[in-house]
């Protein structure tokens, strides 16, 4: 008589552990069928088995695996996807071939791929839209057999995506995401975000700014009119106001505005001592250039609490200079952690400058990626998952990180920088100075404030 190995699958979609008779003999140890019934304390052969789940096992049967990058590439914030897609590029080449920062994180040293499956990929263009990148992650899902999804600039274009892999039971990385919704009341299962939310920044932000530019200040906001922006000024407002700031105008505007002239004339005229500006990407230079000329900038303290990839290249040192805010990382951590320093150089040998935040968002996710795979010994998403949310520390070019189990955020630096001035400047690229890396574990969320409620691996 011989068994069947039992497919059956508990509710959460995690796979039963069962043996069989044959395996059992095929180890040599010539039992009987009655002597597996017995309550013996013999050795057992568990064999795992798993069911479809999202593209799996489809999309791992060959020799290779595929990995689905949905990027901007066209629209407001078409240079951060730009960069991100090159630290994408970078990791899954790392990954094949090997390098001296896999080499130092333990499960990766082998090289060759992830489980000996080389990466092969292709970038899709978001064009920084929910819809257009949903279409472009179906796709990759769909023909590609997509093992995993990773991208997105815009907050709005990751809750999206996330529930894609959700629904489609594919793993999302999340790339470039400060809204505090996207591992909050929108968190999902099989979504995992790097990027501190507005939560953790703001945390971080506000006591430098108050030590630096003073307490009790009146504050107009320029608010980008989607989930990023205003959950951004709500942890904003938060954490200022602990200083003594308040919010005396905010002015709400729509993603790819090019005439800020009526908000920017409202802020002029509001009183405010300190003017923040969330806007991002082209939105934050052309608002920027704006408001230097209402003569904002020389009236009012002026802050950007993200900057973002190029803000210094765009807008130069006379801008940027003394402003104060945050990015989630700088290339001069190379002086800080050590493989960050191999980071920057194999970046800026392959591309011709040095990687901006983006890059590393989308680096450092492959890498985490990557290593719970090699760890969980399977590419089954259920498994894949459950490696991810073990709190097991990853050495980065962040230092050591590691995801929360309770939202899937990533515990990581906040790095708070200021502008340099151009006779601060050491090279070309020497924007900023990072005046402090505030540990994420001092800044992240409770988990009962978050308002995510994590599904089910099977949940739909």
């Amino acid at each position: 008589m011989s068994r069947k190995i039992s497919t059956e699958v508990p509710s959460d979609g995690e796979p039963r552990f069962v043996f069989t008779r044959r395996g059992v003999l095929k180890a040599g140890l010539g039992l009987s069928t009655a002597s597996l019934l017995m309550p013996i304390a013999a050795p057992r052969v568990w064999a795992k088995t798993y069911p479809s789940l999202g593209t799996y096992p489809a999309g791992v049967e060959g020799k290779s695996i595929f990995v689905g990058g949905v990027m901007p590439l066209t629209g407001p914030y078409a240079a951060a996807g730009e960069d991100q897609k090159r630290g994408f590029e970078l990791a899954v080449e790392h990954l094949n071939n090997g390098s001296r920062i896999t080499e130092a994180v333990p499960s990766l040293k082998k090289g060759g791929g992830v489980l000996g499956k080389k990466i092969d990929y292709e970038v899709g263009d978001s064009q920084t839209k929910p819809n257009p990148a949903v279409q472009t992650g179906s796709r990759f899902i769909h023909q590609n057999k997509a093992i995993l999804l990773i991208g997105s600039v815009s907050s709005a274009v990751a809750v999206a995506l996330e529930e894609l892999g959700q629904r489609s039971k594919v793993i999302w990385l999340c790339g470039n995401s400060a809204s505090n919704a996207t591992t909050g009341k929108d968190c999902q299962r099989f979504g995992f975000r790097s990027q501190p939310p507005a939560y953790m920044i703001a945390n971080a932000l506000a006591p430098v700014l108050a030590k630096h530019l003073g307490k009790d200040l009146k504050v107009a906001y320029l608010v980008p009119n989607y989930t990023y922006g205003t959950t951004f000024y709500t942890s904003l407002v938060e954490f200022t106001g602990k200083q003594g700031w308040k919010s005396i105008n905010e002015q709400l505007v729509p993603l790819g505005t090019t005439d800020f002239s009526s908000y920017l004339l409202n802020i002029a005229n509001s009183g405010a001592d300190v003017f923040i500006n969330e806007t991002f990407g082209a939105d934050a230079d052309t608002s920027t250039k704006q408001a230097e000329q209402f003569g904002i900038l020389k009236k009012m303290k002026y802050v950007f609490p993200l900057f973002h990839q190029f803000a210094a290249k765009d807008l130069g040192p006379d801008v940027i200079g003394g402003l104060y805010g945050h990015q989630p990382w700088w290339w001069t951590e190379e002086n800080t952690y050590p493989l960050a320093k191999y980071f920057v150089e194999d970046f800026h040998k392959k591309y011709g400058y040095m990687p901006r935040w983006g890059a590393s968002e989308a680096y450092i996710q492959m890498i985490v990626w990557a290593d719970a795979v090699e760890r969980a010994g399977t590419f089954y998403p259920g498994e894949v998952i459950h490696a991810l949310e073990s709190g097991d520390k990853v050495d980065t070019i962040y230092g050591k990180v590691w995801y929360r189990a309770g939202d899937h955020q990533m515990v990581r630096p906040v790095p708070i920088m200021v502008g340099k001035t151009k006779s601060e400047m050491k090279e070309p690229e020497d924007y900023y100075d990072i005046i402090e890396l505030v540990p994420g574990e001092q800044v992240v969320p409770p988990l009962a404030e978050t308002g995510c409620h994590m599904p089910g691996i099977a949940a739909a």
